[in-house]
């Protein structure tokens, strides 16, 4: 392996990722425009403040690094934005995407990591979901994320490169050091939102419905710890240069699903506060229960969660969120 180039590694998992890789002492190239990602956060050497976009960047960096091989994570992720402004989602995601891939390719580029997510599957009945369940998206988000998954598969038979698909369901946690954890703005995921309730930057956590058909009326979700999220990908990446996969797609996840209830109770123990809650109407397309079947690259990639407990992944937070209560500014 010679270098890996890690676009979009200014932003959560991006640079949990990077760092990961650095512990394992491999070359890493940040490419990232900073649109929502942090300069702070990049524990690299070798970042480039750029776009997926600029050929001449991205042909200097894969040329002076002799990169060989990409993950690729700079994307929107957005899901209430992307019915806003979907335009937006499938010209970052998708259009824009797709045109780096080819070119990195056309630059040497022979193995490809890609960021999807467990949006692709829409609303479904199947518990857990698994690499072949039904692939209907209901928002742009998961639509221009499925796209481009479309597109690395002819791609990869085209020019016989080698790539992995990573659907992921709800990342979450920080690093265990507290070095960086998770500065989204808006934020919109659950823990943080929460962990700033607990804080008094926030008057009350809206809970979304607590009429659901689970064991306590609210959602179920399954929350994988950013760190094991960052070893799937770096697993991932070894699979494809030790040659014991040539192309596929997983779900990353636990198998095991919490409730928002669950989660507000745990957070409650763990920072010792309290943690108003206001209930609200369900919001359009939310699905009662999303749970990952991770058999696939349990087995086959020999990957396993080791920080997704709920109280470990909170703690981490939580020590991220305490120290840092205005994130990296």
């Amino acid at each position: 392996m010679k270098a890996v180039l890690v676009t979009g590694g200014a932003g959560y998992i991006g640079s949990h990722t990077v760092q990961e890789l650095l512990r394992q002492n491999m070359k890493v190239i940040v490419l990232d425009n900073l649109s929502t990602g942090h300069k702070e956060a990049v524990k690299s050497p070798y970042f480039y403040i750029g776009d997926i976009a600029d050929d001449e960047l991205l042909r200097d960096i894969i040329y002076t690094h002799q990169v060989d091989s990409i993950i690729h994570f700079a994307a929107k992720s957005l899901v209430s934005e992307s019915l806003i402004k979907p335009e937006g989602y499938f010209r970052e995601n998708t259009f824009k995407t797709c045109s780096f891939f080819e070119k990195a390719i056309q630059y040497g580029v022979k193995r490809i990591v890609f960021s999807s997510t467990a949006a692709v599957y829409g609303i479904t009945e199947d518990e857990p979901i698994n690499e072949m369940s039904t692939i209907k998206p209901i928002n742009p988000y998961g639509e221009s994320k499925y796209f481009t998954e479309r597109f690395l598969y002819w791609l990869g038979k085209k020019h016989k490169i080698q790539w992995i698909v990573l659907r992921y369901f709800n990342a979450a946690g920080a690093s265990l050091d507290g070095e960086i954890g998770e500065d989204h703005h808006p934020e919109s995921h659950l823990i943080p939102l929460i962990l700033q309730t607990a804080l008094g930057k926030r008057e009350f956590i809206s809970v979304f419905g607590n009429d659901y058909p689970t064991f306590d009326g609210t959602c179920i979700r399954d929350y994988i710890h950013v760190i094991d999220l960052a070893n799937a990908h770096i697993k991932a990446l070894k699979a494809l240069f030790e040659g014991k996969i040539v192309s596929n797609i997983y779900n990353v996840g636990t198998g095991k699903g919490y409730s928002v209830a669950n989660v507000i109770d745990v957070a409650k123990k763990v920072t010792n506060r309290i943690i108003p809650i206001e209930y609200e109407a369900r919001r359009e397309g939310d699905p009662p229960i999303l749970v990952a079947d991770s058999t696939a690259i349990q087995k086959e990639l020999e990957w396993k969660p080791a920080f997704s407990d709920l109280r470990t992944i909170i703690n981490s937070a939580w020590n991220w969120h305490f120290n840092h209560p205005n994130g990296y500014e």
